[in-house]
């Protein structure tokens, strides 16, 4: 069979799986992966982005049920637990389909949010009202008799409640737009937009690698705004189609790859009567990155963080919104490259809110502050002028993200463990000395602190199943318990968190069949990703249930964290500076080999390995460079050629194109295409607007000019893979894959 009828194949196996009917008969494996996919690993009817009421007394939170991903609003009485649904998608919707835009699906997919319905909601800062979108119209709940007013406008883009609740925020057709609540009315509040240029919205690096999903910012008097102009006339435009829909027009992006013009993005600050904008002010010749911006305490100032190109030096600013002029507070620097702290511990955590620094105090005196200047993360409080006063976490904790500050108690609780494979709940004084860890059990336990009510949001998602949500006082005293509706699984995976006594800093995981025999010997599956800022050997037991629906069909599946990996400390993390894969390929070879010596069911004479994304990009790689140990690779949505991904994530790393040619060669797949001896699988989305299909393309064009055979299987979807029959087909096609070239293998 040739590369092409290869390709051709694949798209008619794909068009049939489509159309084989749900209620096929399926044996108990194909049934178990079906209800993993159904139930999001049974996580649907978990409570999801919970708020306490500022009075304490109730809980907002969104729910699912345990098999639909449509998010509906509820609430719950703290002092006797009973709930109430406050809205449900179909009171608005009126029978009618809901409708995303192709701006709003774009930013999901930033987001990486899939579920549907009420995917957020805002909480007025007294209390009284709610805020909902769907389909791009909004909606006023009122609290206290649950009715709903729809608001002007359509089409809506980061909606938000002003401060004082009496307006409400949000980008319409690139521009900037409020609504007063008093008289129903919306207006503009800025102009000028164009194909090219916006009001009010993050540009495409700023959502997808700085997590900063917002473009404009309320003053805490509600009296301005300050908002993102972005310019993206420079940037490279790429168009995807739908290939289903050849009649469609397809969809525009900027999207700046490595070594090409980024947006150009400034700030500015209007009255929200009206009036001239004014500018805030910095070298944004030095400076283009916009990373972080808050105003978010009425007696601390505007302040900023921006960032060179080459993120080597940063510089936080406070601004004055009268003149727009700006004064440094604090400079950080580090040859290699400087992380932003993201504000979340994970997306794995069961509950967590996004707290960004700095966080200041509310009268302005002081501001925490992270930082990894020291080798490692670290919480820091620094004055209002940017001196260091103290640190507040020490260097040999492993720090994730803030929770936040009760200032009346003094007591900053952060997300942490002593363990980088798990995190936990912490409080440290602000005044110094050592923390104490609030939650127990191996597992990921995250909170949200509520301000002013004295109160927190905990969950626990413990590695032995374990699951609850609660709301508990500052003391950790448990005060309410929300409700989940999730289905219990059949069984838990079998997976062991492990380490290996010669590669002791190597984080590893190993998930065995639900029948393993001791003393037989079991072909291997490497479940990898390897790139940075991700790790995948965690203490949260569902996000194991894949590993072990591939396991049971005759493997063991092992996952390993090696160096250039987060949580290990600066060093670990930078070896890969200038270089994508020499040292994680090595390190995944050798952390297999070590395993091996401790755990002789693991057959490596028969090893395959597959992953998605950085990890689909490692699994070309490995089956390519490394054929003495990697039978076949599973190779989903790669990246294939690092020019063709975007500036602010690959520059980070390898610098640009024109300055380091050689990093971009040896860091590149077809660099080694005539080296390839074993069987690769190729899957991506067709619509792919993160990693786009090029790269696949240009994996399999390489190794058809070098006369390598490969199996490519085009998906009807973008990045992310949510639907479950599309997850089960595509899981199915890799385990035929697998048994054919790595189980069966001699």
């Amino acid at each position: 069979m040739t590369m092409r009828s290869r390709l051709l194949t694949s798209v008619l196996l794909l068009a049939t799986a489509a159309l084989l009917p749900a209620q096929m008969t399926e044996d108990a494996s194909l049934q178990f992966f079906r209800d993993l996919a159904e139930t999001r690993n049974f996580t649907l009817g978990r409570p999801v982005s919970p708020k306490i009421t500022p009075d304490g007394a109730s809980v907002i939170f969104l729910r699912a049920s345990p098999r639909s991903p449509v998010l509906r609003l509820y609430e719950m009485s703290i002092a006797d637990g009973t709930e109430r649904e406050v809205l449900a998608p179909e009171q608005l919707l009126a029978g009618g389909e809901e409708k995303l835009s192709a701006e709003e699906k774009a930013r999901r997919e930033r987001q990486r949010q899939s579920l549907k319905g009420f995917t957020s909601f805002q909480l007025s800062r007294d209390g009284t009202h709610l805020l909902v979108s769907l389909s791009g119209k909004l909606y006023v709940v009122k609290r206290s008799d649950l009715t709903f007013t729809e608001l002007p406008g359509a089409g809506w883009l980061d909606p938000r409640f002003s401060p004082d609740g009496a307006m409400v925020a949000g980008v319409i057709d690139r521009e900037l737009h409020v609504v007063d609540l008093v008289t129903n009315t919306l207006r503009a509040v800025t102009s000028g937009a164009t194909a090219t240029l916006s009001h009010g919205t993050a540009e495409f690096v700023a959502q997808e690698e700085m997590s900063r999903s917002e473009g404009y910012w309320w003053s805490p008097d509600s009296k301005s705004l300050v908002y993102q102009q972005t310019d993206e006339s420079q940037v490279e435009t790429r168009y995807i189609a739908n290939p289903l829909h050849p009649e469609e027009k397809p969809t525009s992006f900027a999207y700046p790859k490595a070594g090409s013009p980024n947006a150009v993005v400034r700030l500015f600050v209007t009255a929200v009567t009206g009036g001239a904008p004014r500018e805030i002010a910095w070298d944004r010749d030095r400076f283009p990155y916009l990373a972080r911006v808050d105003w978010s305490e009425a007696k601390a100032p505007l302040t900023i963080l921006v960032q060179n190109r080459e993120q080597t030096e940063q510089v936080l600013l406070a601004a004055d919104p009268a003149t727009g002029a700006t004064r440094e507070l604090l400079r950080e620097a580090d040859p290699a490259w400087l992380n932003l702290d993201d504000g979340s511990p994970g997306r794995a955590m069961p509950v967590s809110a996004t707290v960004f620094t700095p966080l200041w105090l509310a009268d302005g005196s002081a501001f925490l502050w992270t930082s990894e200047s020291r080798g490692s993360w670290q919480v820091e409080l620094r004055s209002a002028d940017g001196k260091l006063l103290r640190e507040i976490t020490p260097p040999d904790f492993v720090y994730r993200s803030l929770i936040g500050l009760d200032e009346k108690s003094g007591a900053v609780f952060v997300h942490g463990s002593t363990d980088a494979r798990e995190i936990h709940v912490w409080r440290f004084a602000l005044a110094g000395g050592a923390g104490t860890q609030l939650t127990q059990g191996r597992g990921y336990h995250g909170a949200i602190y509520s301000r002013g009510t004295g109160r927190l949001i905990r969950a626990t998602d413990a590695f032995d199943g374990r699951f609850s949500i609660e709301v508990v006082g500052l003391d950790g005293r448990s005060l309410a318990k929300l409700r989940a509706t999730t289905e219990t699984p059949p069984r838990l995976p079998t997976t062991e968190l492990t380490r290996t006594l010669s590669l002791p800093n190597f984080d590893a995981a190993l998930t065995r069949p639900q029948n393993f025999q001791p003393g037989r010997k079991y072909p291997v599956i490497l479940n990898v990703y390897a790139g940075p800022g991700v790790k995948r050997v965690n203490a949260t037991i569902r996000d194991f249930f894949p590993d072990q629906w591939m396991a049971d069909q005759g493997y063991i599946v092992v996952r390993i964290d090696g160096r250039g990996t987060p949580g290990k400390g600066r060093d670990w993390e930078r070896i890969i500076k200038g270089n994508f894969i020499d040292v994680p390929l090595n390190d995944q070879i050798a952390g297999l080999q070590a395993l091996a010596g401790q755990y002789p069911e693991l057959d490596l004479s028969r090893v395959g390995v597959s992953g998605w994304s950085f990890g689909g990009y490692f699994s070309a790689m490995a089956a390519i460079r490394r054929p003495d140990i990697f039978r076949a690779g599973i190779v989903g949505a790669p990246v294939i050629t690092w020019e063709n991904y975007d500036t602010h994530y690959t520059e980070r790393y390898l610098g640009t194109p024109q300055a380091n040619p050689e990093a971009y060669r040896v860091s590149n797949v077809t660099t080694y295409v005539q080296e390839a001896k074993r069987p690769l699988f190729l899957i991506h989305g067709l619509t792919d607007d993160n990693v786009y299909f090029q790269h696949a393309l240009q994996l399999a064009d390489a190794l058809y000019l070098a006369g390598k055979p490969y199996d490519f299987l085009p998906m009807l979807g973008t990045h992310m893979i949510s639907d479950p029959m599309v997850r089960l087909r595509q899981q199915q096609r890799v385990i035929e894959f697998f048994n054919q070239h790595v189980k069966q293998a001699q």
